[in-house]
């Protein structure tokens, strides 16, 4: 079918870029446009369509991820096709790509399932074989079901933990591993082709679909349950689950219960709801996303609450102790897990010694210590998990084994048979380290303490700092623009180097030299302090917002929290002068 509107304006594109306003009478003049689209265009005002129009929707960290809606800067049905159809000429080039296929799930938000089966239409009319989830399914299992099926990538539609406005849309390679920016990079000048996303086909080949379900889950949970250290601990207490109503409700309750434990499922939140509805927040980094959880767990004196995101990638947990339930960070969880694993894994002789603990920038470096202290190699990479998928994918080369990865936003990957956070694993792990140390009489917090004696006290923080629209984009960019320009100081820590990975540099203040580092490009900032300290500066890919992140370590438990509340204060003293 031609787009007689974007023929019309051929000439004028040209010339010279649209403007938002032009962009949108595109839209408008489409006689075929989603009438569901057509009616929230016809309501925008002149903000609205400059929000919509004036940019396209970017890959960043975590792929395509935007508000739903009309426009070129919103998640709706001809994003979605023009990135599948970029996507699947780049997949193109790869030796039996057409054969091996795609594999494609979905989470529960509004458009999801819909998004998802546009993918495969758009992919199947290109020549591709087709994998798709009947029904919703788990981020890690979409990357295990990549490899399981041996095919050339993967797709995910899911907005993760963003609010129920967002939708969002990973792509995967044949390693079951969001694309790395060298990669990505093809798969955008791909997409930077297609002009005419309104006539994309997608009415053909349909038979080349292949509806999977059951037979990949039960793959998949075999591979979890192997990670299973202690198979015989005593589990006489009971936890609470949410799935903040996501695709988790799909396997955590069952393979918890499989193996012994006493889950109770939180019902309220156990249903397919796009609007979120039984809970005050999709995201297991706030705390408020627990209320109705640790209700219920109070009611039946549950020991645990877990809670994983929307598409099942992240796990957060609280813990009772003293008759209080305690929030743990991703970092906590991370370091936990770790010592416990490794731990066990020196007592039963299976601890390889060519060993990876893989984390990124951003990250606590309490596992870093823990690592080291096992004989574990580390090697510190980027936010985003697809930088610890490749480093996993690079094991397979012999230079090693992998251990474990994990970042501080709650993601962990405890086996590598996945190449992408995964709750289901990260919960499995985490039941038995409270099972172990249940039969120690101590809980995680006492747990947690203990690692905290024998390493230190280490403390993280976040601020995230939210800049809507296209006048918070610029601040954002200024904001950068002045730490990685301006020599700044600070009263209570010595600043020994910096880290701009955007310029490939590493400047060392004490001996004021500079060096190249090799970690791929990016809008990053990194101090290091005195003390084993630092704070980073990085504009999110997936939201609108400035994340700073700040690490430091006390003597006590009270020393490292006034550390953390005098860095964070006075970092954030300068970022509030820049106008």
């Amino acid at each position: 079918m031609k787009n007689y509107a974007f023929s019309s304006l051929k000439q004028k594109k040209e010339n010279f870029s649209m403007n938002y306003l032009e962009k949108a009478q595109i839209w408008k003049d489409y006689p075929n446009l989603d009438s569901a689209l057509k009616r929230e265009l016809d309501a925008m005002d002149d903000q609205a369509l400059k929000e919509a129009f004036t940019t396209d929707l970017e890959f960043g960290t975590g792929g395509l991820r935007g508000i739903l809606g009309a426009g070129t800067n919103r998640m709706n049905i001809y994003i979605v096709s023009k990135a599948t159809l970029g996507f699947g000429r780049y997949l193109s080039q790869f030796k039996k790509a057409f054969k091996r296929g795609v594999a494609i799930s979905h989470d529960n938000r509004h458009q999801s399932k819909e998004f998802a089966r546009i993918s495969a239409e758009v992919l199947t009319t290109l020549g591709f074989q087709v994998y798709l989830f009947e029904e919703l399914r788990p981020t890690p299992e979409l990357s295990f079901a990549v490899r399981h099926f041996g095919c050339v990538g993967g797709i995910m539609i899911t907005a993760s933990h963003n609010p129920k406005e967002y939708n969002g849309y990973k792509i995967y390679d044949e390693s079951g591993c969001q694309l790395v920016p060298k990669d990505a990079d093809q798969v955008i000048a791909e997409i930077e082709k297609i002009e005419d996303y309104f006539s994309i086909d997608h009415s053909k080949n349909h038979k080349k679909i292949k509806y999977i379900g059951k037979k990949v889950d039960e793959a998949y949970i075999k591979e979890v349950k192997k990670i299973i250290l202690r198979p015989n601990l005593n589990k006489d207490f009971k936890l609470v689950y949410t799935p903040l109503h996501g695709t988790g409700q799909v396997f955590a309750p069952d393979v918890l219960k499989s193996v012994g434990y006493q889950v109770f499922p939180l019902a309220c939140q156990m249903t397919n709801d796009p609007d979120f509805s039984g809970v005050k927040t999709s995201n297991p980094e706030n705390k408020e996303a627990y209320d109705e959880a640790i209700s219920y767990a109070k009611e039946i004196g549950a020991k645990i609450v877990l809670a994983t995101d929307p598409d099942a990638d992240r796990l957060g947990i609280a813990v009772e102790h003293d008759g209080e339930y305690i929030l743990f960070t991703g970092n906590q969880t991370a370091a936990l897990v770790l010592d416990y694993i490794l731990k066990t894994r020196k007592e039963l002789n299976t601890l390889p010694k060519d060993g990876y603990v893989f984390t990124t920038n951003v990250s606590s470096t309490l596992p870093v210590a823990i690592a080291r202290k096992y004989g574990m190699q580390v090697e510190i990479t980027l936010t985003g998990f697809k930088f610890i998928g490749e480093k996993a994918r690079e094991m397979e080369g012999g230079k090693g084994t992998y251990v474990f990865g994990f970042e501080e936003s709650y993601g962990c990957l405890v086996s590598d048979f996945v190449r992408d956070k995964d709750s289901i694993q990260a919960i499995l792990m985490l039941c038995e380290t409270a099972a172990y140390y249940r039969e120690k009489g101590m809980d995680l917090v006492d747990a947690l303490n203990s690692v905290y004696e024998e390493y230190g006290y280490y403390k993280e923080g976040i601020t995230n700092i939210g800049l809507q629209g296209l006048e918070g984009a610029a601040k954002i960019q200024r904001i950068m623009d002045f730490f990685r320009t301006k020599d700044i100081s600070l009263k209570n820590f010595d600043i020994l180097a910096k880290d701009d990975v955007k310029l490939s540099m590493k400047k060392d203040f004490v001996s004021n030299t500079t060096e190249s580092i090799s970690l791929p490009k990016s809008n990053v900032i990194k101090y290091y302090l005195n003390d084993n300290m630092w704070f980073v500066l990085r504009p999110s890919g997936t939201e609108p917002k400035l994340k700073v992140y700040y690490g430091v370590v006390g003597s006590t438990q009270e020393e490292a929290t006034a550390k953390l509340k005098q860095l964070a204060d006075e970092v954030l003293a300068i970022v509030n002068t820049i106008e």
